[in-house]
């Protein structure tokens, strides 16, 4: 399928700008074969921004979640070129399957799932894969950035994203998913951690491929599609290009090749020795060994030769140090700084129980210089008496005539290096204050990527006169690392504040943590601004400077999450809820709380379109409260200080009461409601001749006595749709 051409449904393909099919005859839609213009919305959702590109199955689009924040997010159009019942159903059976797959996959450096629909568009059934759209540029146009610069990735480039995605690999791979497409095209980095993403799964694909060679084996004659559909030449292995076979060995090929391309700005075309398979990279560039070995064996021809895991290629990165030469003093190496933090600290070197750094076992007895020293010893012994061996031992043993004694190899021969220290350079007052922050992060659960990143934002935006700069190891940035430092102590003291379950979950809340929040409120009756209410108050006490703010796709925006999730918690314990239910016989109902630590709660209470409802609220001028009608289309109060709200009410539903809190220091508070049914409009007196069309309603109770379920004894109106569409300005 190109970017020219318009299809009927019969599969047949025409020129753009024909009118009817040049095959069958059929009308053609032009508008069609434009794809989705900007500014449409699918579902009453998705708002179009714009095309991001066309493969062979459809389109993919950057639209707005316009009921979730305006949030940006990709919609990959499945639009067959044969348009039929069967294949439309059979590629929806299969899709619910890939979405399955899809959604269980759970990780900060993978677009989250969000939903499968479908969609009728000018006549025909489309259906669309969401997913989080991520701000960043894929690795292919960084490198056509680079060979217009006449640069290339550097080999301390390539083994940082090597470090960073086989990770991601092993994670996918434990759940038996296979990429099955990776390439420069298919990786991000990523604007906002600088980190690599995975996008673009193969499994739309996949699906694609299945739903037409299904199709076309149906129908006799036909020509069942090569399983070549899945996988770009050159960079999926031979084996899956020629039989569509995959194996996580598949996946660990193609980021080897990706590599390369990388290194070398070279197409696989150009490196591959298209009569043994082999890569001939070594004509282009020199890498080291290590690192050659390891691309070597990725890229064998033979998959049992290749690694077979993700983590197999890690450790083979990283292999254990060997002892240096005699005379030869290699400097330490230098550690890795990472170009988007400000101030990243390193971890710590390892620590024996006692705190201290740990010592690497002593190397083998029976080296050469051990041997040499065994002679010395028993030479000192015999021709310069007791004295010169007993002085070499005691030596080693620390002169304190211990018999537990350990022989070592003389000066001569370099011992096995140690870790380097990473915070070696500091002085003792500073490397003491990093190893506390890094101790405490460890013990509050915090991802370290995610801490690194949150720090810096929160650095940068107190200092944006730095412009984001990264701070270095010299002297004349100490006052802005003990800077970056107290900032990184406020932030962690910040974060005791949210249980540990969401700060272990923390880098990694996305779109579909929010739409399953909602889903849960909204079986309660209670709405998502509701929600959101609450986790605004907690958030703004902790962190008042993003109060106007469009903070939620930033690091700050995951501590946002997980006040919400934590309110969610307390929502659903009844802490933060309750249901306000009418006395028997009464017209009125007050209660009586405490909100502790910028906390709130929300009511709710099931009134009748035409009822008088007047509430108050007594309460500190720092307690806000919000009122919601049932479906959100009649603003009440909002984040109010006033104290009295009263009128006819809209609608018949789930009103909300929200109250919250913007003081640290506990609050009392006091919630007045007050219902009142209208009074019917009495009839007028009918004349003799007149006929009554019916009895006068009788006065309706003001409220239906409970039952024990909290639930009215009288017949209640159905229940409205909770409040989902609004959101909080943010």
């Amino acid at each position: 399928m190109t970017m020219n051409s318009v299809y009927c449904s019969k599969g047949h393909e025409n020129p753009s700008d024909s009118r009817f099919c040049l095959h069958c005859g059929e009308k053609l839609d032009a508008a069609a074969s434009q794809g989705i213009q900007p500014g449409q919305t699918l579902g009453d959702r998705y708002l179009i921004v714009r095309q991001l590109g066309q493969g062979g199955f459809g389109r993919t689009y950057l639209a707005e979640d316009i009921n979730r924040f305006r949030e940006l997010c990709v919609l990959k159009e499945f639009s067959p070129q044969v348009q039929t019942a069967y294949v439309l159903q059979k590629a929806e059976e299969l899709f619910q399957r890939e979405a399955t797959v899809l959604y269980k996959l759970q990780h900060p450096q993978i677009p989250r799932f969000r939903e499968l629909f479908r969609s009728n568009l000018y006549g025909k059934e489309y259906l669309f894969l969401v997913q989080d759209y991520v701000e960043g540029q894929t690795y292919r146009a960084l490198l056509d950035t680079r060979l217009r610069q006449g640069l290339r990735f550097t080999e301390a480039e390539v083994r940082q994203l090597l470090q960073q995605i086989l990770p991601v690999l092993e994670y996918i791979h434990s759940l038996g998913v296979i990429h099955r497409d990776i390439s420069p095209d298919n990786l991000m980095l990523r604007n906002i951690d600088q980190l690599p993403v995975l996008i673009d799964f193969g499994g739309v694909k996949q699906v694609a491929a299945t739903v037409a060679s299904q199709y076309y084996q149906a129908n006799a004659g036909a020509v069942t599609p090569p399983a070549t559909l899945l996988g770009k030449f050159g960079y999926a292995p031979p084996e899956q290009m020629q039989s569509g076979l995959v194996e996580p060995h598949s996946d660990l090929y193609a980021l080897a090749a990706t590599v390369l391309v990388l290194l070398t700005g070279k197409q696989p075309s150009e490196l591959i020795d298209s009569y043994t398979l082999t890569w001939q990279w070594r004509r282009e560039i020199s890498l080291s060994p290590n690192l050659g070995i390891v691309l070597d064996k990725m890229l064998s021809p033979a998959p049992p030769e290749r690694y077979q895991s993700a983590r197999q290629v890690l450790q083979a990165l990283t292999p254990p140090i060997v002892p240096t030469q005699p005379h030869i003093a290699l400097p330490a190496p230098e550690p890795p700084t990472a170009a988007t933090v400000a101030v990243a600290p390193s971890p710590k070197p390892p620590t024996t129980p006692s705190g201290h750094p740990s010592i690497s076992p002593s190397p083998t007895w029976w080296t050469p210089g051990k041997i040499i020293l065994v002679f010395l010893l028993f030479a000192c012994a015999a021709g310069g008496g007791f004295w010169g061996a007993s002085h070499l031992l005691s030596l080693r043993s620390g002169g304190n005539g211990s018999d537990d004694i350990t022989l070592q190899p003389t000066p001569t021969f370099s011992p096995t290096p140690q870790p380097v220290d990473p915070l070696a350079k500091y002085s003792p007052e500073e490397r003491a204050r990093k190893e506390r922050l890094g101790d405490r992060r460890q013990q509050l659960g915090i991802d370290e990527n995610f801490y690194v990143s949150l720090v810096n934002q929160v650095f940068w935006e107190r200092n944006p006169n730095l412009q984001r700069r990264t701070l270095t190891d010299e002297t004349a940035d100490f006052q802005l690392r003990k800077e970056w430092d107290n900032t990184a102590l406020q932030v962690l003291q910040k974060l005791t504040q949210l249980s540990s379950e969401a700060r272990r979950r923390l880098g990694t809340y996305g779109g579909a943590d929010r739409d399953r929040w909602k889903v849960e409120v909204n079986r309660l009756n209670v709405s998502s601004r509701a929600l959101y209410d609450l986790g605004d108050a907690a958030f703004f006490q902790q962190f008042p400077e993003q109060e106007g703010k469009n903070f939620i796709d930033q690091p700050i925006g995951q501590v946002w999450h997980g006040f919400v999730v934590d309110q969610l918690n307390a929502i659903a314990a009844r802490s933060a809820f309750q249901k306000i239910v009418f006395d028997a016989n009464t017209t009125s109902k007050t209660i009586n709380g405490n909100l502790k630590d910028s906390a709130g709660k929300v009511f709710i209470a099931d009134l009748r379109q035409n009822q008088f409802m007047e509430v108050k609220l007594e309460a500190n001028s720092q307690v806000l409260w919000s009122i919601y009608s049932p479906t959100g289309k009649y603003p009440l109060l909002e984040d109010s200080q006033q104290r009295s709200w009263s009128g006819t009410l809209p609608e018949s539903g789930f009103y909300e009461f929200v109250v919250v809190s913007r003081r640290p220091n506990p609050l009392d508070y006091q919630l007045t409601l007050t219902v009142e049914n209208p009074t019917p409009t009495p009839s007028p007196t009918p004349t003799p001749s007149d006929t009554p069309t019916s009895e006068p309603s009788p006065t309706p109770t003001p409220s239906p006595t409970p039952t024990p379920s909290d639930t009215p004894t009288s017949e209640p109106s159905p229940t409205p749709t909770p409040q989902t569409t609004s959101t909080p300005n943010h």
